[in-house]
């Protein structure tokens, strides 16, 4: 059977989460006077990160919605006891700062181009789909994907097979038809593998060293997605 669909991560695959979060942020904590409580911007920076990773994981973990994750950054990162009022009011401000910046990476329109008609779309991604459906209309490409899939309200997350084997139904296809496309080698690439999809590891920071054991398809950019989908139908590859 041959691979037709190819399901698609969203933050850090084909929109710039990352890239975009730290101009954002550094626009932020500047407008908010808050960088002199740091030594540096790159510390300010890493406490943001770090408070993000623990309060988005207890919301992965189904301990705070995704609003109240929101919230609970805010708190954390001022280390202040904010009403929720005050705390939405604060990361709205940053979220305006992030507007300006978000941006897709070069190589994703290029790609949606080259593998359009010949397969399919779809998107499957550990957040909200609220928040992503508004993301991705504010890039302009939400209408180039059949489904949106988002754990928030499946219930469960990659890489748990149920979130795959969910992005497969929505497209009536069964694994073994679909590609996922993802930057994480173990949630993206081995979640999809496990669960009977191709999984495909975007590399875009080219640190396949520290991954080689996994065995993984990898690409490190999206330029060479189509030439990799077309030896995957060919038996003699």
């Amino acid at each position: 059977m041959g691979i037709s669909a190819v399901v698609w991560d969203i933050d850090d695959t084909l929109f710039d989460y990352s890239g975009t979060d730290r101009a954002a942020a550094l626009r932020h904590f500047t407008a908010e006077g808050l960088l002199g409580r740091f030594p540096s911007p790159e510390a300010a920076l890493l406490r943001w990160r770090t408070v993000m990773e623990e309060q988005y994981g207890r919301y992965l973990a189904g301990e705070l919605s995704f609003t109240a994750q929101r919230r609970e950054r805010a708190r954390a990162f001022l280390g202040e006891d904010l009403s929720d009022a005050d705390a939405e009011a604060w990361f709205g401000r940053y979220l305006a700062q992030r507007r300006e910046t978000e941006g897709l990476f070069p190589d994703v329109l290029p790609a949606l181009t080259d593998l359009t008609p010949g397969y399919r779309h779809g998107l499957l991604s550990n957040s909200d789909i609220d928040h992503q459906e508004r993301v991705l209309r504010g890039l302009g490409i939400r209408d180039r994907f059949e489904v949106l899939i988002c754990s928030g309200q499946i219930g469960h997350r990659k890489p748990a097979p149920e979130a795959f084997l969910a992005a497969c139904e929505a497209m009536n296809l069964p694994p073994a038809a679909v590609a996922y496309v993802g930057d994480r080698p173990d949630i993206d690439a081995a979640g999809a593998d496990a669960a009977g999809l191709v999984g495909i590891w975007l590399d875009r920071t080219g640190t396949a060293t520290d991954h080689a054991h996994l065995g993984l398809r990898r690409i490190t950019g999206l330029a060479a997605l189509p030439a990799l989908l077309t030896s995957l139908a060919d038996p003699t590859s």
